[in-house]
């Protein structure tokens, strides 16, 4: 992104401001993840704050030093960038929660493994935790995989998105702030899906019709992505309506016909 995605806004307000008010809603006491260096930026420096005792190895530094700094209590842990979370999810996830286990996390509605940066830390993980972190390894996802963790599936597949790209945050960002009238929320829609090329041999057929409530082109993507192995990024990908090409947060209509049309070989 070539800039801080947690000063991004899509809500109004940096992203950061509006996860740390999310999750104020479901905690006793919300902090926020920072390097050493971050301490004193205008973003941060008015926030409750946890410093990462290993910068420099991602978040899984961030996931230490809160269990170490309270170890008697679990930890709600979210990213930064997941602008379409939303408190639904989260009360799905506290709901469910296992405190027998090490942790409880989502499945990715993508790869339909463990979504480390949207779950809940048990007291108990933190041996695995600091284990892995000595052992050089730091990726938390993979933690999570090789641990008792409880796996819930994340009902809607766009809940957890996270925003890479310049264009990815101009998707998403229109898709949020969508008028009202124009997006129904949870209202289902039919639409017809072409397949074309290597995304007719992932997905085994040439065309399917399904009820979704996908109100975007990068929502319904996300969702086929959930049920067939799609694995080229929205950004490597053209979408066409209708036979029209169109923007990936353009809206969805009843009675729609979409195309994503994979990168062609040859001249």
């Amino acid at each position: 992104m070539h800039r801080d995605k947690a000063a991004l806004s899509y809500h109004g307000k940096p992203q950061l401001q509006w996860a740390y008010e999310l999750l104020g809603e479901f905690t006793t006491a919300t902090f926020v993840s920072v390097r050493p260096d971050q301490r004193e930026d205008e973003l941060r420096r008015s926030l409750p704050q946890i410093v990462d005792r290993h910068p420099g190895i991602g978040p899984i530094a961030g996931i230490e030093a809160a269990l170490l700094s309270h170890p008697k209590v679990a930890w709600l842990v979210i990213a930064c960038d997941l602008p379409f979370l939303s408190a639904a999810t989260l009360e799905l996830l506290i709901s469910n929660r296992d405190s027998s286990r090490s942790a409880t996390a989502f499945r990715s509605a993508h790869d339909g493994l463990p979504e480390p940066l949207c779950a809940i830390w048990e007291p108990r993980s933190i041996v695995a935790v600091t284990e892995r972190i000595a052992a050089g390894k730091a990726c938390p996802r993979k933690l999570l995989i090789n641990s008792d963790a409880r796996l819930l599936d994340l009902p809607n597949a766009q809940a957890l998105d996270n925003i890479n790209t310049a264009d990815e945050f101009n998707a998403a960002r229109s898709a949020l702030q969508a008028p009202a009238s124009s997006v129904a929320v949870g209202k289902k829609i039919n639409v017809r899906v072409q397949y074309y090329a290597l995304f007719r041999e992932q997905a085994g057929r040439s065309e399917e019709s399904l009820t979704t409530t996908a109100t975007t082109p990068a929502a319904l993507y996300a969702e086929l992505q959930a049920r067939h192995p799609f694995k080229l990024a929205p950004e490597q990908l053209k979408v066409a309506i209708n036979t029209d090409f169109r923007d990936w947060a353009a809206s969805l209509s009843d009675g729609d016909t979409v195309v994503f049309i994979p990168p062609v070989a040859g001249g």
